[in-house]
């Protein structure tokens, strides 16, 4: 029998050895099955226990920017790196970061109730109790000290202000709550202002992520009563960074504005509290009842005001200039060293942060501690390799930021891509990014195992969408990215071809940006055995090392074009459906239909009519979109000719993202010059794609609409004429 097997085993051999061959964008098949082999090397050298470690070693004391744990993290990260044979700097920037000095908040009427604005302590997690602690507040909230009745405006997005009109509910001179969820909490006080608000409360719902979502912190994961998320307020959809340097990196000596001429900064006070703290404020308000959709999880009817209730808000910060420090660690490629693929996490925390960023990092790190072994053993990667662990990113992407505008000459000659992560949890691979790298994602996804099902991470990611999805598809399909990490920068700002990675889906929890994101909460709730840092660490350090070493940069631009023709489509039929739909309702309210429906005991009115939407001249997308589909298919053609003299094409390769950005930038936010992907400027970080455009017909700017169809498709037009001639290179 065992004879049997083993000639069947030899038969068998080539067969075996065939299957294991994967092809590798970029690659041809003998430095594929190096590249293949490098990778299963640096696999076997992860250790959980050191991502264990380091979570322990730089979550134990608050690290916001400006403290002392914070300096010394950076220091002990740069330490590390410099051990594992990298060359190590730590870049300082010298950054607006306000703290607070007062916070007051209280009902004056009809029932006083002074918020208690803190959150409580457990002896089952010490960290909650550590020195220190950096109370509960919304970064970037100017001072303020205002009394007025208060308006409950839901989640605080144009919608729902376009429904309190229709109640006869004016929000001017009033104070508002808004729960958190519906867009990024910064855009709540701005659109508050925008509608003359005075002020603005920001409160977690028990619906959202407390009691009724599952057991709360300590015995479950969700947040407890007294739980408040911390967060920027920063007008990041306007531009991120240090608002005092607008365009140009903070450094020590730069200029730097007055702070009332910062155009990022809140126009109202605005302040987080808990669900503990919202209770009494929204048992003492009258007004009509909440509509359905607005209604949370507090034991009592939710009303929207305004009054009786009134409440006094008082805030004070201090606005002092506080030292940010980037943690810049290079390996020099040996044949490439002026192409540089960038590697990113960010190092600082609202509080312990052993969630958010610590949980990325410490996967980062572990990359890096793998490859700087395996580069003294003498496998270098081919290009250089920067990492990077920013500083102030949470309150607004400061440090990468800070880092980008202050190189900004040299990372557009420079860099490949960029590779960044944050937090990192447990179940399915998540991905966004430029799509000219998606074809590129998918193979490292087929090449990393999940850790709980032994399938491909690609595999589980796949079975998610066959379940879930109701267009699944058999590839990885990457997320557009729009804001909310340090990959900003890099593409919206530079155009630099970037990727965002992390796991989740699995991990409960309402600790984001509370006291409660500590190690403790962390191996309870999240990857318990930080499996799935390794993993993360596979699926970076993958992708990191294929770009340093492929021999064709693995860009591909048929998904890019099957991408940007979906993204045309959608904006075409959305503006149809506006079109009809504006139509149709002017009709039925200007007949007094729209009146007939609605209940005469609810204090509710038809809303008003709108400006019709126009037809608008497609045409130089279309046809943008039409050569850049002939392009794409001339490149995939020329591949081989191009494995044959990649040098001549690498070059350019590593620019053709830029091409999809326009100097000018995008309509009122000129920081933002990527016509393809930005963050929404009402979503904060949810991505609008083909922004010029869209965003023009959402917000009923019809003008802009025509130019806007004209300005991305001269990016297209730029970016599919280098593509057509790299097609043709000889």
């Amino acid at each position: 029998m065992k004879k049997i097997f083993v000639l069947l085993l030899v038969a068998l051999t080539p067969f075996l050895l065939a299957a294991q061959n994967k092809d590798l964008l970029g690659f041809s098949a003998a430095s594929a099955a190096k590249q293949l082999d490098l990778e299963n090397k640096f696999d076997q050298q992860l250790q959980a226990k050191n991502l264990d470690q380091w979570m322990k070693q730089l979550s134990m004391l608050p690290h916001h920017v400006g403290s002392p744990h914070g300096k010394a993290n950076a220091e002990f990260i740069a330490a590390q790196l410099k051990s594992w044979g990298w060359e190590t700097t730590i870049e300082e920037f010298q950054v607006l970061f306000p703290s607070p000095k007062l916070r007051v908040l209280e009902v004056v009427s009809p029932t006083p109730y002074k918020a208690k604005l803190t959150e409580k302590a457990f002896k089952e997690d010490p960290s909650t109790s550590t020195p220190d602690i950096l109370p509960s507040y919304n970064c970037f909230s100017v001072d303020g000290d205002v009394t007025a009745e208060v308006v409950f405006v839901n989640y605080g997005v144009p919608a729902d202000y376009e429904l309190l009109e229709r109640y006869g509910i004016d929000v001017k001179g009033k104070i508002v709550i808004a729960r958190y969820g519906g867009s990024w909490r910064g855009i709540k006080p701005k659109v508050a202002a925008e509608h003359g608000a005075i002020g603005c409360l920001i409160y977690s719902d028990p619906k959202d992520d407390g009691y009724s979502a599952g057991e709360v912190y300590p015995k479950g994961a969700f947040k407890n009563e007294t739980g408040v998320q911390r967060g920027s307020v920063l007008d990041m959809p306007l531009a991120p960074g240090d608002p005092l340097t607008p365009g140009y990196g903070a450094t020590k000596d730069a200029k730097r504005i007055d702070r009332k001429d910062a155009a990022t900064l809140t126009k109202i006070p605005v302040l987080p509290i808990s669900y503990e703290d919202a209770q009494p404020i929204f048992a003492a308000m009258g007004g009509p009842v909440a509509p359905a959709e607005w209604r949370g999880g507090l034991p009592l009817t939710y009303r929207l005001g305004p009054g009786p209730a009134k409440v006094h808000l008082k805030l004070e910060f201090n606005w002092e200039l506080r030292p940010a420090y980037d943690v810049i660690a290079k390996l020099t490629g040996t044949d490439f060293p002026d192409q540089w693929v960038i590697r990113g996490n960010h190092h600082d925390g609202w509080v312990h942060g052993a969630n958010d960023p610590i949980s990325g990092l410490v996967a980062e790190l572990e990359e890096a501690r793998v490859i700087g072994m395996m580069a003294k053993n003498g496998q270098r990667p081919k290009r250089t390799l920067v990492y990077c662990a920013w500083d102030a990113e949470e309150p607004g992407l400061i440090g990468s930021t800070e880092w980008v505008e202050a190189h900004a000459d040299e990372l557009t000659k420079k860099a490949v891509a960029y590779i960044n992560s944050d937090s990192n949890g447990a179940g399915f691979l998540g991905a966004g990014g430029s799509h000219t790298l998606e074809k590129f994602f998918n193979q490292v996804a087929r090449d990393v195992t999940d850790p709980q099902t032994q399938k491909s991470v690609l595999e589980r990611r796949n079975a998610l969408s066959q379940v879930y999805s109701s267009s699944p598809s058999s590839d990885f399909k990457l997320e557009a990215l729009g804001s909310g990490s340090d990959f900003t920068p890099f593409i919206q700002h530079l155009g630099i071809a970037s990727m965002n990675v992390g796991f989740g889906g699995e991990d409960d929890g309402g600790e984001y940006h509370t006291i409660y994101d500590t190690y403790a909460d962390y191996v309870r709730f999240k990857d318990q055995n930080f499996q799935y840092g390794v993993a993360l660490a596979k699926v970076g350090g993958r992708t990191v090392l294929r770009l340093a070493n492929a021999e064709v940069l693995p860009f591909d631009f048929q998904h890019f074009y099957q991408t940007v023709r979906g993204y045309s489509d959608e904006v075409l039929r959305f503006a149809d459906e506006q079109r009809e739909k504006t139509e149709k309702e002017n009709r039925l309210i200007s007949d007094g239909t729209y009146a007939l429906v609605l209940n005469p005991r609810e204090a509710i009115k038809a809303p008003n009519t709108k400006t019709e939407t126009p037809h608008f001249n497609f045409a130089p997308l279309l046809t943008a979109l039409d050569k850049l589909e002939t392009a794409a298919k001339h490149y995939e053609n020329a591949s081989s000719r191009i494995a044959a003299n990649p040098a001549a094409v690498n070059q350019a390769l590593m620019h053709l993202e830029q091409k999809l950005t326009l100097q000018k930038g995008l309509p009122k936010r000129p920081w933002f010059k990527h016509f393809i992907y930005a963050p929404g400027f009402y979503t904060g970080y949810g991505v609008k794609t083909l922004p010029g455009i869209r965003e023009a017909i959402e917000q009923r700017e019809f003008s802009e609409v025509d130019k806007q169809i004209v300005n991305t498709a001269d990016a297209l037009n730029a970016f599919t004429a280098e593509v057509e001639r790299l097609s043709k290179e000889k």
